[in-house]
């Protein structure tokens, strides 16, 4: 069974590692945002003019073999140096996938040498082969204001009115687009909504790609809101997919049970999808608002198994 998972960041590594925690036969492709300028990604993207390595970087040690040598390679791709010296602040894996796409000049190919290094059990792709910029109009208080750069929208505190990308219609990665087309399951969050899942469905290539799929689509819902999402309801969550593409068809909305006891207002946001809500355990025990990946993946083994 073909899947691809589209995001960026924690919320889309708890997707891959719930997806090798299903036990279900699987090939697994990630579709990774590349708009981030914060941290050493920005540094990077900024200072080498390269895709911004570090949700890649996340997606890869997500998808880690499990040998001793992919392990090791794996806790060297995320290990940060300390200090505030040039190198304070970078991941090991940010500087390996830097030196990779500009020794290959190719990202895609740079990311397949990545992923022997730790022994992926899945292919890890670039959303475009560019680095893109996010802006949002957000409201605050009696105002609207232009924020831009992920990061900034990431952490601005309001309403976001209105999300969009630069340059608005950016190539797709070729090989992105392969795999949806070849795709049975598309996955969308759980994660930053307007940084990291909503992103997808402003590449126009992308989008296209996404409607025309004969996969079947299967969205995960947040926890809780962030910066980004305040005052936006799960819902509104749902809603916002369906205004950013209206012809955004999806087949499950993945809804933690205890998070939202009262299903019904997503279930009617949900239908205007074409979806059914599943409801199931999906957080961590200890009440914060993350995704447990065993408890997703066994969520998600009944439907992933559902016939069309």
């Amino acid at each position: 069974m073909r899947v691809v998972a589209f995001g960026g960041g924690h919320g889309l590594g708890a997707t891959l590692r719930a997806l090798r925690a299903t036990g279900l036969a699987l090939r697994i492709t990630a579709v990774v945002t590349v708009a981030d300028d914060g941290g050493s990604s920005g540094r990077l993207r900024a200072e080498r003019g390269v895709l911004p390595p570090g949700d890649l970087r996340q997606a890869l040690a997500a998808l880690a073999g499990t040998d001793q040598v992919s392990v090791g390679n794996a806790a060297l791709f995320q290990y940060r140096f300390p200090g505030d010296d040039p190198l304070g602040g970078h991941p090991v894996g940010n500087l390996v996938l830097c030196g990779l796409m500009e020794l290959v000049n190719d990202p895609v190919l740079a990311l397949r040498h990545a992923a022997a290094m730790v022994d992926a059990v899945g292919d890890v792709l670039p959303m475009a082969c560019e680095p893109l910029g996010i802006e949002a109009d957000i409201e605050q208080g009696d105002r609207v204001v232009t924020i831009k750069g992920q990061h900034e929208v990431a952490v601005a505190r309001g309403r976001v009115r209105e999300v969009r990308i630069i340059p608005p219609a950016p190539a797709a990665c070729p090989e992105a687009l392969t795999a949806i087309a070849e795709a049975d399951w598309l996955l969308f969050g759980p994660g930053s909504w307007y940084t990291s899942v909503i992103p997808h469905l402003l590449v126009p290539e992308m989008a296209k790609a996404i409607v025309s799929s004969k996969a079947r689509r299967l969205v995960t819902l947040n926890l809780a809101a962030d910066n980004e999402t305040i005052g936006l309801s799960l819902p509104d969550h749902v809603a916002a997919l369906a205004r950013y593409l209206p012809e955004l068809r999806v087949d499950v909305v993945l809804v933690d049970r205890n998070t939202f006891p009262d299903p019904e207002a997503v279930a009617i946001a949900a239908q205007s999808l074409g979806a059914r809500i599943a409801l199931g355990e999906v957080a961590v025990s200890d009440g914060t608002a993350r995704h447990n990946p065993v408890r997703l993946g066994q969520a998600l083994v009944p439907l992933l198994g559902t016939a069309r």
